[in-house]
């Protein structure tokens, strides 16, 4: 037998040594344990750990492809999109299906308003009106599946300007889209506006709730208001929300949920017109793990409601005391009026020694906190959750000692950085 030959060993090694490189492989890795990372990973705690990897290990081969032959994973899924409608005050003929995480599920969104404006109004030439401030992946869905986007500015408190979306409205408009909250500074958009101009042309109106999804209905039940933004609205057809973020589940696991069954059916794809038989999926994959569907299940049936108030009393808790401290820090200042797990940190022109945020970002990054640039304007992104309570007073104290250290110096590098490539 010929040997192949480059970086792949002829032999296979020790698991103990594997493992060992596994391990080492991690020393520089964001220290999301420390609470020390804000975003990325959403620590529930080492209870909830204890649950999501058990859950995680029984469901570590199994395949979702085929329903019929793991019924569970069926029954896992229809549950969880059940208990997560009814959070969100779905009507009963609320339908939906996991995905991999928000980037999925907003694909999903968008291929099921192209859809349904082929199949209802006979739309070839879709587009679709997006704010400014919604996530890049409605970018990727329009770039993928052939819509035409109109990108609507924001408001001068960040939220998205309807007035330009009604302005940027088509008959070819197929999906209006608002977030609760948006990604960049965490403000609510006003949903029942731009649902209601989605109503009038007979479109979708998509609500991202990514990463409010398993936030605000808990705000609410702890007696901090939330402006409407679900399925109470009733020209919101779909929402996303996902699990794996401040639902404290592993990644990846998020939920698109249709108002209907109907709308539900623009979302999946079906065919037979090839020799291996019947072929359908609800989501951009074909197989899709197990594991994650389970861990989701799992921490979702720990936690319970009340366990979620308590993660998301802790959550408030921490990013109240950052607000607090950035607002008091001279030369930064917070953007937005963002009451909730969503904080951007930026440069304060009216002060008298405006502070470069990036390098303030530098100088937080040698003492192991790890924040995201973005822009514009620069700012820094954290999504507090309440995995970082335990690591707020230190990183207060960080955060004056590095605004100190930082003084008037400014870093040439002026990068983002959400994601990134190799």
């Amino acid at each position: 037998m010929t040997e192949l030959s480059g970086h792949l060993h002829q032999q296979g090694r020790p698991a103990a040594e594997v493992l060992s490189e596994l391990r080492e492989k991690r020393t520089h890795d964001a220290r999301w344990q420390d609470g020390r990372t804000f975003g990325l990973v959403y620590d529930g705690g080492a209870e909830v750990h204890a649950v999501a990897e058990k859950a995680a290990m029984m469901y570590l081969h199994e395949n979702a492809l085929n329903p019929r032959a793991f019924p569970s994973l069926g029954s896992i899924q229809s549950e969880v999109c059940q208990w997560t409608a009814e959070l969100f005050h779905g009507p009963d003929t609320s339908a939906g299906f996991l995905t991999s995480g928000g980037t999925e599920s907003l694909l999903c969104a968008v291929k099921a308003a192209r859809e349904r404006g082929k199949a209802e109004r006979g739309i070839t030439k879709p587009q679709m009106i997006v704010p400014e401030s919604a996530h890049a992946a409605f970018h990727k869905g329009a770039h993928y599946f052939g819509l035409e986007l109109v990108k609507t500015p924001v408001r001068t408190d960040w939220t998205a300007n309807v007035e330009a979306m009604a302005d940027a409205m088509t008959p070819n408009t197929v999906l209006m889209v608002g977030s609760a909250p948006q990604y960049p500074q965490g403000v609510i958009d006003d949903i029942p506006a731009i649902a209601a101009l989605a109503s009038e042309i007979g479109a979708s109106c998509h609500v991202d709730a990514c990463i409010g999804g398993f936030v605000l209905p808990f705000v609410e039940l702890v007696g901090r208001d939330v402006t409407p933004w679900d399925f109470q609205i009733e020209g919101v057809t779909s929402i996303s929300a996902d699990i794996h973020k401040l639902g404290y589940s592993p990644k990846g696991a998020s939920v698109i949920l249709h108002r209907t069954k109907q709308l539900r059916s623009y979302q999946t794809f079906v065919f037979d017109d090839w020799l291996g038989g019947f072929y359908a999926s609800p989501n951009m994959q074909g197989t899709r793990s197990g594991l994650p569907m389970a861990a989701a299940w799992a921490v979702i049936q720990y936690l319970g409601v009340d366990g979620y108030i308590d993660l998301t009393t802790q959550m408030l808790g921490a990013a109240d005391k950052m607000r607090a401290a950035i607002s008091a820090t001279e030369g930064i200042r917070v953007l937005g009026d963002a009451d909730y797990h969503i904080i951007a940190t930026s440069s304060d022109p009216e002060a008298k020694h405006p502070i470069d945020v990036f390098a303030l970002g530098n100088a937080l990054g040698e003492l192991g906190w790890h924040f995201d640039r973005q822009g514009p304007p620069d700012s820094l992104h954290a999504t507090v959750s309440a995995g970082n309570a335990a690591a707020v007073d230190q990183f207060i104290a960080d955060l004056g000692q590095s605004a100190e250290q930082v003084g008037a110096s400014r870093v040439e590098d002026r990068s983002t950085s959400y994601a990134t490539l190799e």
